[in-house]
């Protein structure tokens, strides 16, 4: 008996190439934030952070934000492309989320087909896509911000910027550790994404 692709090829790539990706920002990002914390109560010890020092988490950084921005593009762009955005993150109603979210909290959120994803699903994915893109804006703010005035003015000025960027982070890395945790649940999306079926 044959089984049908779930999930393509590009999609597992691209998938483990923005794991590692954010993986190795958020090192390096830290390690960059212990320079000038914006809060200073929060400290990340160093054996989570990468570069070793400052000049170091830069390199890390400037070098890993290319393959994430890369990487989000061809995601996105093969996505419309295919029709695949449209075919597996929409429709997205409110009903359609109350439902799902007292379904979740109940324990009764079915996933009996790994090919389809709730409606909770679908706006996490969502909140995601826009975050990075969030986080790539920011990001470009605090690396080019004299070239980029509009785009640093948008973002409420350099301050406001390094404070969106660490918020948006922290957002992304609360979606990974959600997603880990689900993973652990639902053992079968974790083979989905490594083999495609």
């Amino acid at each position: 008996m044959r089984h049908a692709t779930l999930q393509p090829v590009w999609v597992r790539i691209t998938h483990w190439i923005n794991a590692g990706a954010v993986a190795l920002m958020a090192g390096s990002g830290w390690q960059i934030y212990a320079a000038s914390p914006i809060f200073p109560v929060i400290h990340f010890p160093p054996g989570m952070t990468l570069g070793g020092w400052l000049g170091g988490a830069l390199q890390w950084h400037f070098a890993v934000m290319w393959i994430l921005t890369a990487n989000l593009l061809v995601y996105l762009g093969w996505n419309i492309a295919s029709g695949r955005l449209r075919r597996k993150l929409l429709p997205l109603s409110l009903q359609s989320l109350a439902s799902d979210a007292v379904a979740a909290l109940r324990g009764r959120l079915g996933h009996a087909d790994p090919g389809r994803y709730n409606s909770l699903q679908k706006l996490a994915y969502w909140i995601v896509i826009i975050d990075l893109a969030l986080l790539i804006v920011s990001g470009l703010v605090l690396w080019k911000s004299v070239q980029l005035p509009l785009l640093r003015t948008l973002m409420g000025g350099y301050d406001n910027a390094r404070v969106v960027h660490f918020l948006a982070m922290g957002l992304l890395l609360g979606f990974f550790v959600v997603h880990v945790i689900m993973v652990a649940l639902v053992p079968r999306s974790l083979l989905l994404m490594l083999r495609g079926r």
